[in-house]
């Protein structure tokens, strides 16, 4: 698929992701024990997403990751909201970021990638790390294309097909994502070599290798330490750019809900998943704009 984004990541350079955004905003005083999680500001406070965004942007992000993850019309419709309020909302999520980027005080061209996560974010239990939710594919297709239908209305740079446990969904993804006119990457939640359902990466990646709609495949929401026989894997068996953003190292404790253990993200460790085939990266929960701006002096051409 040809458009801006694609022909960035065809120059080579590597671009510079945002961080979390659930970790900014709690670091800014906000409350996400709500099942809609960031989500739920952008009907109480999109202010706040905005400054999120920004503060990502000025530490050196390229790409701002929209609070759309868990913006569904089901979520919505819980709290009250009718179908076109959610797509509101939805659209709202992809402003917010452009209009951090308006505000940025930078000469880089800043990308705005649209936010769709797991089915399992939807019921806010923490099955996005387990995946096999009973559903068929066309299921999850029927569940999905909706929402990305709205994403892609609004413009945004590229979907971010994110988090994804198994390769069940992802085909559903693959297959709601068709003829939208937007570019999108895949990312998958994985353990070790395997995806969170335990399906080999080889298996994982193949899915996406022919999906003219896909401009990168790759890892989000996971150990660092994964992250480099992931690269590998996805170069060899899909020859696309590749995207990486793991969480901090911590892990989440679902039913307490919190994080536990240590960080062992090492901003001196991108250059090693940027020769070995990274063109996006950054991180994902508990890596904030310090780190990402690390991230972005360890990447910048010498």
């Amino acid at each position: 698929m040809t458009s801006d984004f694609a022909d960035a990541l065809a120059s080579g350079r590597p671009l510079v992701l945002d961080g979390g955004m659930s970790n900014q905003l709690e670091s800014a005083g906000h409350d996400l024990s709500d099942d809609l999680w960031s989500a739920r500001l952008l009907a109480e406070d999109p202010e706040a997403l905005v400054k999120a965004h920004l503060a990502y942007f000025e530490a050196g992000a390229d790409v701002a990751i929209t609070a759309s993850y868990q913006a569904t019309f089901e979520g919505f419709a819980r709290r009250g909201a009718g179908r076109e309020r959610a797509a509101e909302l939805m659209a709202l999520s992809v402003e917010s970021a452009r209009e951090a980027a308006r505000r940025a005080r930078t000469d880089r061209r800043l990308w705005v990638a649209a936010s769709a996560g797991p089915y399992g974010a939807m019921l806010a239990d923490g099955s996005e790390y387990r995946g096999r939710y009973g559903l068929t594919v066309a299921e999850l297709e029927r569940f999905h294309r909706p929402r990305l239908e709205a994403l892609a209305a609004a413009r945004p740079d590229v979907l971010a097909l994110e988090t994804v446990p198994d390769t069940e969904e992802a085909a559903a993804l693959l297959r709601a994502v068709r003829g939208l006119g937007v570019p999108a990457w895949l990312s998958y939640t994985v353990a070790g070599g395997r995806t969170r359902a335990g399906q080999p990466l080889e298996d994982a990646f193949a899915l996406a290798a022919d999906a003219a709609e896909v401009v990168a495949v790759g890892v989000n929401c996971c150990a660092p330490e994964d992250v480099p026989g992931a690269v590998e894997t996805a170069v060899r068996v899909t020859g696309k750019s590749v995207v990486v953003y793991p969480n901090s190292g911590e892990s989440w404790d679902a039913e307490a809900r919190s994080w536990k253990g240590r960080s062992s993200f090492d901003a001196r460790q991108v250059r090693r998943w940027r020769a070995a085939g990274a063109r996006l990266i950054g991180g994902c929960c508990r890596v904030g704009p310090e780190t990402i701006g690390s991230v972005a002096a360890a990447l910048a051409p010498v």
